[in-house]
């Protein structure tokens, strides 16, 4: 599901470079990130991974199969791990600076964009942030 995902958002962004296209199983399970995923009908239709230090709440990935684009899932997730994780003061997510669903998703659900940077040549992120106010 990650590579069916992400190879999406690399013609988007017009870059294979993303990490996560070069990753494998061992890679993730690995990963010492927090998963949740969202299933229908026993599929696995799209998943968020995080970390969390701190109030910081990371979003790493946030993908959605190609199959169930466009039915809110992403949404669905990212407001699921607001709802999760207790003491979250700020949450940070990155995403293609070309990919304009995802930044569309997240500043719908309230992240600012905080600037671009080239990560490496050719291929620039978008970095958000959510400030929680309690």
């Amino acid at each position: 599901m990650q590579r069916a995902a992400y190879l999406v958002e690399a013609e988007l962004i017009g870059s294979f470079a993303i990490p996560a296209l070069q990753e494998d199983l061992e890679t993730l399970q690995n990963s010492d990130e927090i998963f949740y995923g969202y299933w229908i009908d026993h599929r696995l239709a799209g998943a968020i991974s995080y970390k969390k230090e701190g109030g910081l709440l990371d979003i790493y990935r946030l993908m959605v199969h190609p199959r169930y684009f466009r039915r809110g899932i992403g949404k669905a997730l990212v407001s699921f791990v607001e709802g999760v994780e207790e003491g979250i003061e700020r949450i940070i997510v990155s995403t293609g600076a070309r990919n304009l669903p995802a930044k569309k998703l997240y500043e719908g659900l309230g992240f600012r964009d905080i600037g671009e940077r080239e990560v490496i040549a050719g291929l620039w992120i978008t970095h958000f942030e959510k400030c929680k106010r309690f």
